[in-house]
């Protein structure tokens, strides 16, 4: 019997996970969607009428490839995914707020933290598919969409490495202070998850805790298709 979706997140070993965000700034996460799930949302890549945006990345110089966000209301699964891992994760952004001395700000419900989001007019859903065919990458960059915005987001990879695709690979490049910069590659196998930092990471240094910017990527697909599906907290103007 296959568990639902958030038992299968709460089951997770959220105190390991805590603290590998705390020392590296992402986390790999094991096998959360089942195979099933994961030809589920490769299916839907062609229904428009689930999408409220297309963006192909090349015409925005943005990499290459395409992906397209999910109108409200999102599917269930998508919508319980956001729901309770934002639980978990909203523990972990306090957390770092109270690292860089400065006040809790997210509540511990998603409801809750869109609410805010409107406030700021950052009212459109931003859960997206993304596809990239052999030569599609994805540049180095943040999503923000206001000035609302949650500290981290998760990517799950759809399709299997090796098999439907090569290349590819999570990207995450951390601006260091005074220093240089330091890469990160991550691969994924279907049904697993990324989670890493939508801006920036504290870090403890002499003196206390100092910010570290990341950005964030995709490597070149050197052959075969690639899909991901990512999961963002905040909403979009």
């Amino acid at each position: 019997m296959v568990l639902d979706i958030k038992t299968r997140i709460n089951n997770l070993d959220w105190e390991s996970i805590q603290n590998e965000l705390d020392d590296k700034g992402f986390a790999k996460l094991p096998q959360i969607i089942t195979i099933q799930e994961c030809e589920l949302f490769m299916s839907l890549y062609s229904d428009e009428e689930t999408y409220r945006t297309t963006i192909n990345m090349k015409r925005y110089r943005f990499g290459s490839g395409e992906y397209k966000y999910f109108s409200y209301p999102l599917p269930k699964i998508i919508q319980d995914l956001r729901e309770s891992i934002y639980q978990e994760l909203a523990k972990t952004a306090n957390r770092w707020l109270g690292y860089m001395k400065k006040p809790e700000e997210y509540p511990d419900n998603l409801h809750d933290f869109l609410n805010k989001c409107a406030s700021y007019e950052q009212t459109r859903p931003t859960p997206l598919i993304l596809k990239y065919e052999e030569g599609g990458f994805n540049c180095l960059h943040q999503d923000l969409y206001g000035d609302m915005y949650f500290p981290f987001q998760v990517v799950f990879v759809l399709n299997q490495r090796d098999k439907d695709y090569t290349g590819g690979e999570s990207l995450l490049v951390e601006q260091i202070p005074r220093a240089q910069s330091r890469g990160h590659v991550v691969t994924l196998d279907q049904g697993c998850a990324l989670i890493f930092p939508t801006n920036n990471r504290p870090t403890q240094g002499k003196k206390g805790y100092y910010k570290n910017t990341i950005r964030h990527g995709v490597s070149t697909v050197t052959s075969g298709s690639r899909f991901g599906l990512g999961i963002i907290f905040h909403d979009s103007k």
